[in-house]
């Protein structure tokens, strides 16, 4: 329930679960610039698009990526793309690009296909015992195997790349991104304790990625997979590769970002078919039209409008990543408002999604609107970011997610095992604050 400032804050701290969501006062779906309740730093949040883009290109270098999210994350990535700025920022990036390029895309899509197979057939037995499961956990798993397929060549059920997916797990579940109350009473670039649960997963998610890239390293290894294509890139200056602890550090990027937030996109998406099966029979009209009898090939998934824009409105309501957050190195001014140095500044896809100054019904789940027949506010509309820092993996995990929908919807019907209510919380991604289940069965014959 929306509130004014002030008591967004104490219920933020009433519920002590680190659901960012609930820091939000009920103006922040319609101001240009306000405050997330008041703090010893300052928080700033910025929904007008023209500031949004100023920031997010961030030409004069003002503001950085907040010490926050830094510090929480750089025991499992290091100083990666992910956390870096500036010239670092653009040194990695240039020579990570290549790794997701459209050829790299099409040489990765076996190996999604063969991650989907193997979903596909857990489905099948969910349905054949009619035993509900998991949603989170299923999609969290699905697309954790398809970054291990696609990364390194080897699928989840290996030893080593399960293991990293549990601890991983840990990670999520524990990480101190953001602790409300320190955020409250703590001034900007105050250390950030993580839990020791949360180090020892990282120690050991570094240490198996760390195993696996030696398996690439080794001088007799030949794979072409993204793995192999991080350690060829070459600095255009320089002419030097990544060292071993830097390809350590990017490739847990892809872990981290490749997994977790193509799971919280499917997990949202599957929910919104339980719920709305008119739309199951509306996407696999198109598919059935599209595919036939045939294997769903990457040139099927490029003529699947209706599967796409059901995707894009479920980025619009459900954005994986619900804020951008950053922060001030020095006092300047953003549009009318004065920043001081060490604001927290956020920026949120949440609320820039749902902006009725941008959006028709902007709480109704309407894929139409994705077809052509409305004006898309692209400006409004940033579920992988803005600017030089837009998703590296953004067309990556379009063709993931598309073939994902696809190849469930043309076999299985899904709907709740429940009645719950289901409450969004924003922690690391967007997720469900308590785990969706759903029950699986067989299509029927067309």
């Amino acid at each position: 329930m929306p509130l004014p400032a002030v008591l967004a804050l104490l219920r933020a701290l009433w519920h002590g679960d680190g659901n960012l969501l609930d820091l939000l006062p009920g103006n922040a779906y319609s101001f240009d610039v306000g405050d997330l309740g008041y703090s010893r730093r300052s928080t700033v949040m910025f929904n007008d698009p023209s500031l949004v883009n100023a920031i997010l290109r961030d030409e004069c270098g003002i503001f950085p990526k907040s010490d926050l999210q830094v510090n929480a994350l750089e025991p499992l990535i290091g100083d990666s793309i992910f956390v870096t700025d500036g010239d670092k920022w653009r040194r990695q990036r240039s020579m990570i690009d290549p790794a997701f390029s459209q050829l790299r895309v099409a040489v990765a899509y076996p190996s999604m296909v063969q991650s989907v197979a193997a979903f596909l057939t857990r489905l099948d037995t969910y349905a054949a015992t009619e035993e509900a499961f998991s949603l989170d956990l299923e999609m969290s798993h699905l697309t954790a195997d398809v970054i291990c397929r696609t990364t390194f060549s080897v699928p989840l059920d290996g030893k080593i790349s399960a293991e990293i997916f549990e601890d991983f797990t840990e990670f999520e579940r524990s990480v101190a991104q953001v602790d409300i109350f320190r955020l409250i009473v703590k001034p900007a670039w105050a250390t950030l304790e993580q839990p020791p649960e949360v180090l020892a997963a990282c120690e050991r998610i570094r240490h198996h990625l760390g195993t696996m890239v030696d398996s690439h390293l080794d001088p007799g290894a030949q794979f072409d997979d993204i793995a192999s294509a991080v350690i060829a890139a070459k600095d255009e200056h320089t002419d030097k590769q990544f060292t071993r602890e830097e390809l350590i550090d990017q490739l847990g990027v892809f872990f981290l970002a490749g997994h977790e937030t193509s799971a919280s996109a499917l997990t949202w998406v599957f929910f919104i078919l339980a719920e709305q099966p008119s739309w199951m029979s509306r996407l696999r009209e198109e598919i059935d039209r599209i595919v036939g009898d045939e294997e769903i090939a990457l040139e099927h998934l490029r003529e699947m409008s209706l599967v796409k824009a059901f995707f894009k409105e479920t980025l619009r309501l459900y954005p994986p990543i619900t804020f951008l957050p950053r922060v001030a190195m020095k006092a300047t001014q953003v549009g009318p408002r004065k920043v001081r140095r060490g604001a927290l500044v956020m920026i949120s896809p949440w609320t820039l999604h749902r902006n009725p100054r941008y959006w028709d019904d902007p709480n109704v789940f309407r894929p139409e609107r994705f077809l052509g027949s409305e004006g898309i506010p692209s400006e409004a509309y940033i579920p992988f970011g803005q600017g030089p820092h837009t998703c590296i993996g953004a067309g990556f995990a379009q063709i993931e997610a598309l073939l994902i929908i696809a190849s469930v919807v043309r076999r299985f019907d899904v709907q709740r095992s429940d009645n719950a209510t289901v409450r969004p919380a924003a922690r690391l991604t967007t997720r469900p604050a308590k785990q969706i289940f759903l029950k699986a069965a067989t299509r029927r014959s067309r």
